[in-house]
């Protein structure tokens, strides 16, 4: 979260506009993602990003058509809110037991001496 952000994201205006908002949407919805409609929303998003420049502007931060429900794989999937940014690359892969392997490094690999092929690089949502 940007150091400019913090103040309004802790405020009680905020928090009540965030609850409010979440309570419409369950209200028309169930409270589905509003970007995928497959899971439930976790997160309000303001589709106009909040910056420096715009925070204290009511129509930006508070305002019902500037936000939406969402759940957190299409949040982070928003640029500058996740790893997995449309459109760009992911950075890693997971092994068997779960720890990342960093598709820079597979980039840099030498091929094996047993053969064994290397996981093909998985390729970013639509």
């Amino acid at each position: 979260m940007k150091e400019y952000a913090k103040t309004f994201y802790k405020g009680v205006r905020w928090k009540k506009c965030r609850k409010a908002y979440i309570a419409y949407r369950v209200s028309v919805d169930g409270g589905l993602c509003e970007e995928c409609h497959c899971r439930l929303g976790y997160i309000v998003h303001h589709k106009k990003a909040i910056t420096e420049f715009n925070i204290d502007d009511p129509d930006i931060t508070y305002n019902f058509d500037n936000l939406e429900y969402v759940c957190k794989n299409c949040h982070d999937m928003f640029d500058g809110h996740g790893v997995g940014h449309r459109g760009a690359a992911p950075l890693c892969i997971f092994d068997e037991e779960g720890q990342p392997i960093s598709l820079r490094e597979i980039d840099r690999l030498p091929p094996s001496e047993d053969g064994d092929v290397l996981p093909e690089r998985p390729r970013p949502p639509d």
